[in-house]
């Protein structure tokens, strides 16, 4: 499983495209990807500040969503808007969330050139102290 959220800031006048994109990248990722658990944006409390939670059945799963034609054709208009991003992986409690923890995968055998590059890029970093507490 990976779940992982991500800490958005836009830049200034971005906030209602960026929205836009937003509300279509979760309406097509929830219609189109089938390893999704949770796609999830929300605003921060300071302006232009939004995070994005996102779990999947596993990273493999994740890596699809982030290859996928809907992600592919968003990414150049988001990069264009984000000022700052950060990745942060987290790994649930147990008993104290549904979602199963987060784990590290490497691309499957004979995967595309994109499949390995994304998989090496956002790579799933399990901290040692969460394998001492499940």
């Amino acid at each position: 499983m990976a779940t992982l959220l991500a800490h958005i800031t836009v830049k200034p006048g971005s906030e209602e495209r960026f929205e836009g994109i937003a509300r279509e990248l979760y309406e097509r990722t929830h219609a189109l990807e089938t390893g999704v658990l949770r796609y999830e944006y929300w605003r921060g409390n300071d302006p232009r500040t939004y995070y994005t939670l996102l779990s999947f059945d596993d990273h493999r799963a994740f890596i699809v969503h982030q290859t996928s034609d809907h992600h592919e054709v968003a990414s150049p208009s988001i990069g264009e808007m984000v000022e700052s991003l950060r990745l942060e992986w987290l790994d649930p409690i147990a008993d104290a969330s549904p979602l199963p923890p987060t784990d590290a995968q490497t691309a499957p055998e004979g995967a595309n050139e994109l499949t390995i590059t994304y998989t090496d890029r956002f790579a799933a970093d399990v901290a040692d102290w969460w394998l001492t507490q499940r």
